[in-house]
């Protein structure tokens, strides 16, 4: 990583974890009450283009709300989708409607992250992220279900799959971030830390263009949302926690996984896909063309047409 960055990312994150200013425990995320409200008003948005018929549910778990967005046919199998960092269950209005045509989608807000789960407890370690999740999975009774990770979300999805007794069948793995490993362009990459740090309209437009093949492909709703979620919400360390698999830890993976990078990817290269095809013993690998990190609205129709063929 860059040394400015580097340091810009230290200082910020050493000035959130000694703030003397006392936080009530649903104000982890967010600011003020006033910038949620405003968030939570731009996701409603964004729900409206989902264009698939869909409810939303708030579960109680030990470490506060979980909210699920859950939509197809009550006999599908279920599928679980795992966002990407600040994006949102939201992010996967270009990929919904195919998703659910069969499948019974459970598409979950981290509880960590801007969206409308709600943190009622100090920040989960990575053994608290799973008992979360497993809650969530134990509510909807789901088993030998499949999941879908994009971004840090594939990074979570993979962590929950080398669990012991999970209930994972097939694992889809979007441009996982930390996964295989590092992240590839940091330069680059490091656009998305000024944003979070120094909001504002410029600085989201060199992180879609830095994140995506075709940022004018994104909806303005959903572009809206993702920028307060950076503009409203706190610094957070989770992502610290997101280490590369080791080796051993890839080789317990004998599920069928199928991962996808851009092939304008910040994140991922070829690398990436090497090291997946060397150490996941039922692992497949594709990249997608003229698509970035944010493959799958870069390149939705082909990545839909990619996850479907997988999973069947």
């Amino acid at each position: 990583m860059p040394k400015l960055v580097l340091q810009l990312l230290v200082i910020v994150l050493l000035s959130a974890c000694t703030s003397s200013k006392k936080v009530k425990f649903d104000d982890y995320i967010f600011k003020t009450k006033s910038e949620k409200q405003s968030y939570i008003k731009s996701y409603d948005k964004s729900l409206e283009i989902l264009n698939v018929p869909y409810m939303e549910e708030d579960i109680k778990t030990s470490y506060g709300i979980a909210h699920v967005i859950i939509a197809g046919p009550k006999n599908g199998k279920d599928l679980v989708l795992l966002h990407g960092m600040d994006a949102s269950s939201t992010m996967w209005y270009p990929n919904i409607k195919a998703l659910a045509k069969n499948y019974r989608v459970f598409a979950i807000d981290n509880l960590m992250e801007p969206s409308k789960s709600t943190l009622t407890s100090k920040p989960l370690s990575v053994e608290e992220i799973v008992i979360w999740y497993n809650e969530i999975f134990n509510h909807y009774k789901l088993k030998n279900f499949d999941i879908i990770g994009a971004s840090r979300g594939g990074w979570l999805a993979t962590l929950l799959t080398v669990q012991k007794n999970s209930e994972i069948d097939k694992l889809v793995l979007l441009s996982p971030a930390q996964t295989f490993k590092n992240v590839d362009q940091k330069r680059k990459a490091s656009a998305a830390l000024f944003l979070k740090f120094f909001p504002n309209k410029k600085k989201l437009k060199k992180t879609l263009d830095a994140f995506a093949y075709y940022p004018d492909k994104i909806s303005p709703v959903y572009k809206n949302q993702f920028y307060l979620a950076n503009k409203y919400s706190k610094s957070n360390i989770s992502f610290l926690q997101m280490l590369p698999f080791t080796d051993d830890e890839l080789k317990k993976i004998k599920n069928p996984v199928l991962v996808l990078i851009g092939d304008h990817d910040v994140i991922n290269s070829e690398d990436s896909l090497l090291r997946a095809d060397e150490f996941l013993s039922n692992g497949k690998t594709e990249t997608i063309k003229n698509a970035g990190h944010f493959l799958s609205m870069d390149q939705s129709k082909e990545v839909n047409e990619a996850i479907l063929d997988f999973l069947k």
